[in-house]
């Protein structure tokens, strides 16, 4: 809207109220947070997110009976994620809780006796680490702490419990200003900031200081600090047999600007506070794990050699005999991201996506590795991105978030080869629910045949005989992947009459190296023919009206958003979500811009500033006339919001239609509180209704 020229400069937060309340007037009532005044019950509406649980940090006991994992539920009243850890037998499937409260129970970690179980909880009102005695139920805080401790490792003796904790380093300012009245009241005094890395999506403006490796004792007292320096000590750590030391991954490096990938693998000996450097490679080391016997060390890792991507390799060395380091799964084209040694040493289960799918398998030291599932589902609610969590017991069992389509993660098992589900968290919530039903598909590449896989999720009553609305929903990264489970986005889009369309473009993860690397230095390029031969195949189908195409994605799928109504006019609206709309402002702009000014491009952006406009989606902002609305955090610093300012800017001076929603508090990741996520999904809706796409009041399946 074009206010009168009398109204020259109201304040800001004035601003946002008359917006608010203007667009409390035009969304209809069913895209509030409230549900329509006659839902059909049967399908999964918005409100139906508060009810959705799912299961996430599972280990299991050496004996295979016991798994404790943090059930996750969304509590309506403080709209937060609550997250309590329960135990269930996988004899008797009886579930029970460990812990209980409104507040965040994570991390569970057993001792090596069994008879302990630490965690990490927020009840005292700040995180601290905790011990459960399972034997009593006895349970009690150990710590004390400012910071906010992860990566709980217990010693090989039950005694002791490693972690990382972050150490602030005091600020020294260089100008200090004098001649302050008494009583006066002066402006706060000038942050400086000379840090790398200054501010973090999620965290804000950082604190100076670094992350360091603390050891406690169970039964309570002060933190021992085990590492110092001006170093960052990520990860974790792993303990040797004996408990005298332990090995943890670092990057113990003065110059991060060139290399702020590289990371090693170090050993720290407890008794004489000696660090010795265990790899040396120009790349990152992480994630060491000694073996049960002490023997071996592997650890994830692989040569930097510049690229967009690169695939994380299994390593083994020997500790104790002279050997070589051996490189494991040397055939397996997959980036690991989880391993874990079997109880004798022979070898590790290894955890990696496959085409859209998680899968965990058996490497051993030498010999034919063995695929145990490919049915792991990640515990993330919003969209269907791969990834997952497992655990493994001393007989061989395998516990594991289990993917569905249809229901957010639950524990799966697998036992001498035989599969079955433990929990039922949402049978209460979803066994009532028609919801949409998911099938896979895969399509040539119209630039080059390039085999393409893509999922399209069918409106609950589908009937191909009609003509349906279609959302093309493009996943962020851009280097990750979507695959066959749950959305509960895409139920929504699905619920409201869309058939919903997404894809596995070039640059994608879980199809090999060469796949990721086809947009180096090419983003976007032709991932975009990837996404409309995705298109043109459904409808060539015959149930989608290509009068009413609907396009929208977040993060790197707002930036192939942008990208698309910069060259094509086919789709009805788009919504580009927390979008890069110039890579130059972007890589000057965003957190982590030491990779991406070295990662994603050949050169600095002042020395090839055509490279940069290039492939930026404003470059074609003359092209654009697709009624676009912009969706963005405002405390989002991995894609600034200033990003989106740029393209609504421009799209306002070409009187393209446009709309920026700006969602306060809210970093990179939107939806991490619940009512964000309806949030998004209802304004989305609204926006695709305006051009064409499904009225609520409508009825659902046209």
């Amino acid at each position: 809207m074009i206010l009168p020229n009398i109204i020259k400069r109201p304040a800001l937060s004035y601003l946002r109220s008359l917006s608010l309340f203007i667009l409390a007037f035009l969304l209809p009532s069913s895209f509030l947070l409230a549900q329509p005044n006659d839902p059909d019950e049967s399908l999964f509406m918005p409100m139906d997110v508060f009810n959705l649980e799912y299961a996430s940090d599972m280990t299991i006991s050496d004996d295979g009976l016991m798994v404790y994992f943090v059930r996750n539920r969304m509590d309506i009243n403080t709209d937060k994620q609550v997250k309590n850890i329960w135990s269930i037998h996988t004899q008797t499937k009886e579930l029970l809780p460990v812990t209980s409260g409104i507040h965040a129970d994570f991390s569970p970690v057993l001792s090596p006796d069994q008879e302990k179980l630490a965690f990490i909880s927020t009840r005292s009102g700040k995180p601290q680490i905790f011990i459960k005695w399972l034997k009593t139920g006895a349970i009690a805080m150990i710590s004390h702490l400012n910071e906010v401790p992860s990566h709980l490792t217990w010693s090989p003796n039950n005694r002791f419990i490693a972690f990382n904790m972050f150490v602030p380093k005091p600020t020294n300012r260089p100008v200090v200003i004098t001649g302050k009245p008494k009583g006066a009241v002066w402006a706060d005094e000038a942050v400086v900031i000379d840090e790398l890395i200054y501010r973090q999506d999620g965290s804000g403006y950082t604190r100076a200081g670094f992350e360091h490796i603390f050891k406690l004792a169970i039964h309570g007292g002060n933190a021992q600090q085990l590492t110092t320096g001006d170093y960052h000590h990520n990860g974790g750590v792993s303990w040797a047999l004996d408990g005298k030391s332990m090995y943890f991954s670092a990057q113990r490096f003065d110059d991060l600007v060139l290399a702020p990938m590289r990371s090693e693998i170090y050993r720290l000996t407890l008794s004489s506070r000696e660090i010795t450097a265990i790899t040396n490679r120009n790349g990152p080391d992480k994630h060491p794990k000694v073996s049960p016997d002490g023997e071996y060390l592997a650890y994830l890792g692989f040569d930097d050699k510049g690229m967009n991507y690169e695939n994380w390799q299994l390593y083994v060395r020997p500790l104790k005999k002279e050997g070589k380091t051996a490189v494991l799964a040397k055939d397996l084209d997959r980036n690991i991201e989880n391993i874990k040694w079997d109880a004798k040493s022979k070898g590790l289960y290894i955890q990696y996506d496959d085409q859209g799918s998680t899968s965990v398998a058996f490497q051993p030291l030498s010999g034919k590795r063995n695929l145990i599932t490919n049915n792991i589902g990640n515990d993330y609610l919003g969209r269907p991105y791969s990834g997952g969590d497992f655990d493994a017991a001393h007989d061989g069992t395998l516990v594991f978030t289990q993917s569905d389509p249809q229901v957010p993660a639950e524990i799966g098992r697998i036992k001498q080869g035989k599969h079955d589900v433990l929990t039922q968290l949402n049978k209460d919530a979803l066994s009532h629910k028609t919801l949409a039903r998911l099938e896979s598909f895969m399509v040539k590449s119209s630039f080059d045949d390039l085999p393409i896989q893509a999922w399209v999720l069918y409106p609950p009553n589908f009937d191909k005989r009609k003509k349906y609305p279609l959302i093309l929903e493009i996943h962020g990264g851009p280097a990750a992947a979507y695959g066959p489970h749950f959305s509960a986005e895409d139920q929504l889009y699905a619920a409201a009459g869309y058939v919903v369309l997404y894809m596995n473009p070039r640059g994608s993860t879980s199809y090999g190296t060469e796949f990721v690397q086809k947009i180096y230095n090419n983003y976007p390029g032709q991932d975009y023919d990837d996404l409309m031969s995705g298109v043109d195949a459904l409808i060539a189908k015959g149930f989608i009206d290509d009068k009413r195409l609907f396009v929208t994605g977040g993060s790197g799928g707002g930036v192939l958003t942008a990208w698309i109504i910069g060259h094509t006019k086919r789709f009805s609206a788009a919504v580009v979500a927390k979008p890069v709309i110039n890579w130059f402002s972007f890589v000057l702009t965003a957190d982590d811009y030491p990779f991406f000014a070295k990662y994603w491009f050949a050169d600095k952006p002042w020395n090839d500033p055509e490279a940069y406009m290039k492939r930026s989606p404003i470059r074609y902002v003359g092209q654009m006339e697709t009624p676009t609305m912009l969706l963005t955090g405002e405390e989002d610093y991995r894609t600034p919001i200033s990003e989106s300012e740029q393209l609504y800017q421009a799209l306002k001076l070409k009187q393209v239609d446009t709309m920026m929603v700006r969602i306060p508090n809210a970093s990179h990741s939107i939806t991490a509180r619940p009512s964000n996520l309806l949030t998004k999904v209802a304004y989305i809706l609204w926006w695709f209704e305006q051009y064409g796409g499904i009225a609520a009041s409508h009825n659902k399946h046209q």
